[in-house]
């Protein structure tokens, strides 16, 4: 606080009526509320970017490896190898982290792990022709990538009262989602400098983690006395805390700043694999199983549907706009893929934009949307909803569904992250207990998504072969041309 400000005792009537007059509400120990209200919305400030530039960077590295698949194996491998190593360690790295941890969650090693991880990862990829080499410098990226992803996730539950706790979600879900465009658009910026030294510079982006998380990101003391709503407003997320909250250390650097710590943690001990699983087995279809839905028709729909989604070039006569963006038949993909990841990141978003989160009762409803989607883009490859004379009719239909599929997906994956955080501690668990289950059941739901999407993989190739076919014998042969 500024030494020149005005000084109030709370127990001075004298004092408390000038304060009034003023305009000031005083607080225990006689700071205004107005000076508290600015400190409060200060460290929401820091909290926001702090959880954006978190899930921006956390992801934007499988983003960039993705667009330069084409670059990083040689023309006679199959790309699908890229996005398969792109993903599996991810998914092993949510699905084996949470039941192998034992007790606290030592956030400031793991986070300068994961970045020490991402940049070797990258390095090999940049120094290494050899496609072994490549894939385990992928395989290394990725793995860091997914234990980032749910330390973040877990890392939100630290903070209290609820609502800063889903703003932190909020943040992070918005920052996955502009990893998409940021991640693409850097490639195609830094992609002319050669695989080498562009995936070589990409190598320095992680740093950026360990810095906010040190330099920027406010502690969860910091939100312990503030004046914030404890929840959203929304009777579906269940009650309000009914346990007092007692500010615990979320790392080791934390422990002298709570009396007893260690006494407290050796009091209370590490989950059990039996405790994990008890808490896990609720979430299985509450949770997990709409986002593994979402995800499992979402990427069917981009790795095995949409590269089918081709359409003569459009004339400069007939379709002055679109003749601007599509030169030739390669060009439709990209567009379908850029209209995709721009709806992710505006539906991933949408919390941190004030928009209110799905109710509970929703929270199928995108994976229900999302089946009907590929059964449209199903159809419209396999058959066409319109004549073959009629593409603008077909590239408008086809734009409009998978913007939609991109608002499902981006909404799915906020909204359950959101729901888990919002969870209620435990009231008859000591603190610490209830602060261990709380990050483990948000921890366990990250499987969901890459399971989702693994899946997704294997059924694409199958499905863009038969949806090509069904084109060919009705005389659409421009899928075999590519």
């Amino acid at each position: 606080m500024a030494s020149d400000a005005p000084q109030y005792r709370p127990n001075n009537d004298h004092g408390a009526i000038e304060a009034e007059r003023d305009g000031l509400i005083l607080q225990e120990g006689g700071l205004p509320r107005d000076v508290e209200a600015k400190a409060d919305r200060r460290n929401l400030i820091k909290l926001g970017s702090a959880f954006f530039i978190f899930g921006l960077f956390n992801n934007v590295l499988y983003v960039i490896i993705l667009s330069a698949a084409l670059d990083l194996v040689p023309p006679s491998t199959p790309k699908g190898i890229i996005a398969f190593c792109n993903i599996t360690p991810s998914l092993l790295a949510k699905l084996g982290w949470p039941y192998i941890l034992k007790g606290r969650i030592r956030y400031a090693k793991r986070l300068i792990g994961c970045c020490l991880l991402s940049v070797v990862g990258m390095i090999v990829v940049a120094a290494f022709e050899m496609l072994p080499m490549r894939l385990l410098g992928i395989g290394l990226a990725s793995f860091s990538c997914g234990l980032g992803e749910l330390t973040f996730l877990q890392l939100s539950t630290t903070y209290h009262p609820p609502s800063v706790g889903g703003r932190s979600v909020g943040y992070f879900a918005s920052g996955t989602g502009a990893a998409g465009l940021v991640g693409a658009f850097l490639w195609w910026e830094i992609r002319g400098f050669g695989v080498r030294t562009g995936v070589g510079l990409s190598a320095i982006l992680p740093f950026t983690i360990p810095l906010t998380y040190f330099l920027l990101l406010p502690r969860p003391a910091s939100f312990s006395s503030a004046h914030l709503p404890s929840a959203y407003d929304d009777e579906s997320i269940g009650a309000p805390l009914t346990a007092p909250y007692t500010p615990l250390p979320v790392d080791e650097d934390d422990d002298a700043s709570v009396p007893d710590s260690a006494e407290l943690h050796k009091s209370v001990g590490p989950l059990s694999l039996s405790d994990k699983w008890s808490l896990a087995k609720p979430l299985l279809l509450r949770y997990m199983f709409p986002l593994f839905c979402v995800y499992l028709f979402e990427y069917t729909i981009n790795q095995g549907i949409a590269p089918t989604l081709l359409y003569p070039v459009p004339s400069p006569e007939s379709y002055p706009l679109l003749s601007h963006i599509i030169h030739s038949v390669r060009d439709y993909y990209p567009l379908w893929q850029l209209v995709y990841q721009l709806t992710v990141f505006l539906s991933r978003s949408s919390i941190s934009l004030g928009l209110p989160p799905l109710p509970y009762r929703l929270l199928y409803s995108p994976a229900i949307l999302q089946a009907c989607i590929l059964l449209a883009l199903a159809y419209e490859s396999a058959a066409g909803f319109f004549s073959d004379a009629s593409e603008g009719s077909s590239i408008t239909l086809i734009f409009l569904l998978i913007s939609v599929e991109g608002i499902c997906g981006g909404l799915a994956y906020v909204n359950v992250f959101y729901r888990v955080n919002q969870e209620p501690l435990n009231p008859n668990a000591e603190p610490e207990r209830a602060k261990q289950e709380k990050e483990f059941k948000i921890g366990s739901i990250g499987l969901s998504d890459s399971l989702g999407i693994l899946s997704a993989s294997l059924l694409a190739v199958p499905t863009e072969i038969e949806l090509c076919k069904a084109q060919v014998s009705r005389g659409k042969t421009l899928c075999r041309g590519l």
